[in-house]
């Protein structure tokens, strides 16, 4: 028998690059007027643009502009970012801990002495739960189905702690965390995960056709949880609900005039190079939908250029397949642009928007729902946490049919949810803070998830202080 030789490679040699070049991180006040300059410098690897901008986006950060280079295994990269109310970033315990965000975790020893102690008091992001039993259902969508989802766990004593569902196409994914009703913490007994799963999928298989693959998963708490909004866009493609999506045909005559999303994808056989080219209405996490879509599909963007004007995003993209290759068919081509289209799709918002903020109590959510249901209204998104004591989160809904809800009944649920805040947002840009107990209304910025690592950090902010 003949003896193969293998050299021993050890496993930290493949991070040696990375160690050597540490990522250099620069954030910049001065350069630009309106905005704060995020440089990186760092060792190329798949993934890593999506980590970036990841990073910024889960801090509700608008990305309104940035310049992306990564040939020859080395990365570039500029973001031009500013707060939801358009300003500057200048608080410096948040600009040192988007530095030690950006940065690889193996880099800790060359972190300042400040941003070694804001490590010690890790902020993870709200995305990821290391104390929760993770649920992440898939399914037709229908009316009532969240209120199915939610009554069952409420049935079988489990606590909600945080839900985020998106539907799209007729299709729906769901990612919720929670903890045993009576014990708190995860659910470790494997018996009692089993009768939910079992649960769950006779909720969400009861009303369509039979399914080959399993609706419901059940995770258990780990560190390196992928992040939810990352997730969700992978269940969605997992349904095929980008299949239906087409974005413009081209029949507006007029890119610069149409509102739709234009998608075009084409090769550049010079440099080997597929060239993506999408314009879209401008939104939140924009940019965090299309990279993750290019992550996912297994493409490596070595080159991309991403700007506004006024309420349109112009984002272009230079792409090689992991092999190296360009896109190699018509038909890989057309996938692609329908992924895309439904990328950023998805988090269109749809609906009338109701922010809610109420006390933190078992069953909560399947009470909203079943509320919103009894009134003949069906939600096209869901985010809701809970924060100690309290509960907020944010439901888009239409009537029956997916028409805006009627203001009568859009008040009579309000009459109904009780003594709870009640925030009825109109437009993108403001919202309408209602109160049961005078009837009172007043400005509330928006509910977000990121707010919340904000409000952390101004506490770490304080801490530094003192």
């Amino acid at each position: 028998m003949e003896i193969v030789y293998q050299p021993y490679i050890d496993p930290e040699f493949e991070s040696l690059i990375e160690r050597i070049n540490a990522p250099r991180v620069c954030i910049d006040n001065d350069t630009c007027q309106h905005c704060t300059v995020v440089k990186v410098d760092s060792a190329n690897r798949h993934g890593i643009l999506l980590e970036m901008v990841q990073v910024l986006t889960d801090l509700d950060l608008v990305i309104s502009k940035s310049y992306i280079c990564s040939d020859g295994g080395w990365l570039m990269d500029v973001f031009h970012v500013r707060d939801q109310l358009g300003k500057k970033i200048t608080d410096e315990t948040l600009n040192l801990y988007i530095q030690q965000e950006l940065c690889d975790t193996k880099m800790r020893g060359g972190v300042p002495k400040e941003l070694q102690t804001c490590q010690k008091r890790k902020l993870r992001p709200c995305h990821i739960s290391t104390e929760h039993t993770a649920l992440e259902i898939t399914g037709r969508d229908r009316p009532g189905l969240m209120s199915d989802i939610s009554a069952a766990l409420y049935e079988l004593g489990c606590h909600i702690m945080t839900a985020v569902a998106w539907t799209h196409n007729g299709r729906m994914a769901c990612i919720i965390q929670v903890e045993d009703g009576l014990k708190g913490g995860p659910i470790m007994v494997q018996k009692r995960l089993a009768l939910v799963q079992e649960k769950l999928e006779s909720v969400v298989e009861g009303h369509h056709e039979n399914r080959d693959k399993k609706s419901v998963l059940l995770t258990a708490p780990a560190a390196d949880r992928t992040h939810t909004e990352r997730r969700l866009h992978q269940m969605m493609y997992a349904e095929k609900d980008y299949e239906p999506c087409q974005g413009c045909d081209g029949s507006c005559r007029c890119w610069n005039g149409c509102k739709k999303t234009h998608v075009t994808v084409e090769t550049c056989k010079e440099k080997g190079y597929s060239v993506v080219n999408v314009r879209s209405r401008d939104r939140n996490k924009l940019l965090f939908d299309t990279v993750c879509a290019l992550t996912d599909m297994q493409y490596v963007v070595f080159h991309a250029a991403v700007s506004l004007k006024g309420s349109m995003a112009n984002q272009e993209y230079f792409i090689r397949r992991q092999d190296g290759c360009s896109l190699a068919s018509e038909t890989e081509s057309r996938k692609l642009a329908q992924c895309l289209v439904a990328a950023i799709e998805r988090r269109v918002s749809h609906g009338l928007r109701l922010d809610i903020c109420t006390e933190n109590k078992m069953g909560l959510l399947w009470y909203l729902t079943r509320v919103f249901r009894e009134n003949g209204l069906s939600i096209t998104r869901t985010e809701i946490g809970t924060h100690g004591e309290r509960a907020s989160g944010c439901f888009y809904v239409t009537d029956a049919s997916g028409n805006d809800a009627n203001p009568r009944t859009v008040e009579l649920v309000r009459q109904q949810i009780g003594g709870s805040v009640f925030v009825v947002n109109k437009s993108p840009n403001s919202s309408l803070r209602i109160s049961r107990s005078n009837g009172e209304m007043e400005d509330r910025p928006r509910f977000s998830l990121g707010n919340l690592l904000w409000s952390q950090l101004e506490r770490l902010t304080f801490s530094f202080g003192h």
